[in-house]
């Protein structure tokens, strides 16, 4: 029994399980979806908590330039490049056999400076409140005061008496790792069996430790949750459940809109935003798309991507049981090649704030990960991790599949899309091993199952 049906009840009710418990490819199209001004006053968070977050980071700037060296040019600002893939989409038309009218834009957080992925944003943002507040609350630091004091031999010692514990796939481990040992904190990552080895020997170079599950994600979740319950100094940051993660991911939308602006980028009721963006446990992906609900309205639409395997918020959503159910529920193994993505459960957090934001979402092989990986590799020169190219189907599909197609001309978007802006959001890969990323472009090469 699951939630108290039989899989054979949840398969009569909802029709799109079955493909979904398949594993194979497949949209779902939001129907919870409402006007954005009507779904705010029923959400947790609201505009004025991510104004809050950004403010945050500003007073974090002069830090996070003096502490890294990547930083300085940015003045402590950590963000990313937007692309235009000309070549890609050209490319992407050819191999999905669908016109793509528009323009394909990527986000480049695969590039972001201190953790390459993402999770920089999130991660590194949790690790700042939570300093900011043990700082204020011990007297080491003023409301008023030049946040470089902290980069200091008393400040770091006064950090090294808290510890700091997260459960990951590896990148939210890698942006937390970095930052908290970085500051002077005692980090912990408990890390599932799908984390790449060399995303574990970076956290130990920098002294954090690592905890290594020969299980998934759910599991270095909840034994990193008991084992920081178990310390009063221990703080534990919850990707399931964890506001300061979630505003932290939001605050993109606010640099987003001033990239667009000296690109010239409209977004308006007559040129809509596409946004595809890969979906693991939902933090990351969700607080964007909260995020640009907030910025940009009912004139953006964010779908989420999944891996096959791994489909967790689209089972949320489509179940209405948010968090209560999980992929094995319905048989499917949680194996996955996009590692940060290979989440069973997902967060109900997340589940709430896109229920009547989300436009929908799809789900991806990793077959196809990897020959888009190896596409964006030829025709742009970009190197990304598998995980990063699950938003890249998105924009392709959305304009050659009937049920997509049927979803455009009943949004009134249709004839509107040779105004577009589809961008895809590029999640990791820029620090990659080389040797790494040679066997994710031969992996690429070999000839599929079928052929």
């Amino acid at each position: 029994m699951i939630l108290g049906k039989t899989r054979e009840q949840w398969l009569e009710a909802l029709p799109l399980l079955k493909p979904l418990t398949e594993a194979t490819p497949l949209w779902w199209l939001n129907p919870n979806r409402i006007p954005t001004a009507k779904a705010l006053p029923d959400l947790p968070l609201q505009m004025a908590d991510m104004m809050a977050a950004s403010r945050r980071l500003d007073r974090f700037a002069p830090y996070l330039a003096q502490v890294f060296p990547e930083l300085k040019v940015s003045e402590g600002i950590i963000e990313s490049p937007l692309r235009a893939i000309p070549r890609m989409q050209q490319g992407g038309e050819t191999f999905f056999m669908a016109s793509l009218p528009g323009q394909l834009w990527l986000k480049l957080d695969s590039h972001l400076p201190v953790s390459g992925s993402i999770k920089a944003r999130g991660g590194i943002y949790e690790v700042l409140a939570h300093a900011e507040t043990l700082a204020l609350h011990g007297g080491l630091l003023h409301p008023d005061d030049d946040y470089r004091v902290l980069d200091t031999p008393p400040a770091r010692a006064f950090f090294s008496q808290y510890r700091i514990e997260v459960g990951s796939t590896g990148n939210l481990g890698l942006s937390i790792g970095l930052m908290g040992a970085r500051m002077g904190f005692q980090v912990t990552v408990h890390m599932s069996q799908d984390a790449r080895e060399w995303k574990k020997d970076l956290l130990r170079e920098r002294g954090v430790t690592v905890r290594e599950y020969a299980s998934d994600y759910s599991l270095a979740v909840a034994s990193g949750r008991r084992e920081s319950a178990l310390n009063h100094a221990s703080y534990f940051v919850d990707d399931e459940n964890s506001q300061s993660l979630f505003l932290g991911y939001a605050v993109a939308a606010l640099r987003l809109k001033e990239q667009f602006q000296e690109a010239g980028i409209a977004v308006n009721a007559d040129h809509p935003l596409m946004v595809y963006l890969p979906c693991g446990v939902g933090g990351g992906p969700g607080g964007v798309a909260f995020g640009l609900k907030m910025v940009f309205g009912d004139h953006v639409h964010c779908f989420f991507a999944e891996p096959t395997h791994s489909p967790a918020v689209l089972l949320g959503l489509l179940t209405g049981a948010h968090d209560a159910v999980c992929v094995q529920d319905f048989g499917l193994d949680n194996c996955t090649a996009a590692d940060g993505l290979a989440v069973g459960c997902p967060s109900g957090l997340v589940c709430t704030m896109m229920k009547p934001l989300l436009a929908g979402a799809y789900t991806v092989t990793d077959e196809m990960l990897f020959q888009l990986l190896a596409m964006l590799d030829e025709t742009e020169d970009l190197q990304l991790e598998p995980s990063a190219l699950a938003g890249m189907p998105g924009p392709f599909q959305l304009m050659g599949l009937p049920e997509t197609t049927q979803w455009l001309a009943e949004q009134k978007l249709q004839e509107k899309m040779h105004q577009a802006t589809h961008l895809v959001w590029a999640t990791g890969g820029s620090m990659v091993p080389a040797s790494e990323m040679a066997g994710y472009l031969a992996k690429a090469a070999e000839p599929s199952p079928a052929t």
